[in-house]
């Protein structure tokens, strides 16, 4: 690596046969999936609600919010990821829950690591990148944060 690279502090978030790439700093806190109280006649893409530090959060399957059939974790793998929302309802909704099918692992990747590929896409993906080598999604987090704000109660 160059010494004018920029490494960000970045998270590999295993989802259903695929992974997410997130900076650091959109992640609040990894906890466990046990505490998902279940919606009755909630969309397929919410899986529940998760109480978070005095916050009800709803709980978003990635997978589902791209059109792919959701996933409950297997065993106890399963983790939720709260991060921080950055849209224009922030102030409403200042963080959603997505649920990952394993526990996310740290990464520090640099401009040059990571590569656009072509690929078929869904409404929850910004973009499909490679990085060294390892294929992974961009999460379209404004398309996220729209889900959570119709899920959000009041």
């Amino acid at each position: 690596m160059s010494e004018t690279s920029q490494i960000l502090p970045c998270v590999m978030i295993p989802m259903t046969g695929q992974q997410l790439l997130l900076p650091n700093v959109s992640i609040a806190e990894i906890i466990d999936y046990a505490s998902v109280e279940p919606r009755s006649d909630a969309p397929q893409w919410l899986l529940g609600d998760i109480q978070w530090r005095g916050l009800t959060l709803p709980v978003i399957s990635y997978d589902a919010a791209n059109g792919i059939k959701a996933g409950v974790p297997a065993g106890s793998r399963g983790r939720v990821a709260v991060l921080n929302t950055i849209g224009e309802h922030h102030n409403t909704l200042p963080f959603l829950a997505i649920v990952t099918q394993g526990i996310p692992s740290q990464a520090r990747v640099a401009s040059e690591q990571v590569q656009e590929r072509e690929g078929e896409t869904g409404p929850a993906d910004l973009m499909l990148v490679e990085v060294d080598g390892e294929s992974a999604r961009i999460p379209n987090l404004e398309y996220l944060e729209s889900l959570a704000l119709q899920a959000h109660r009041g």
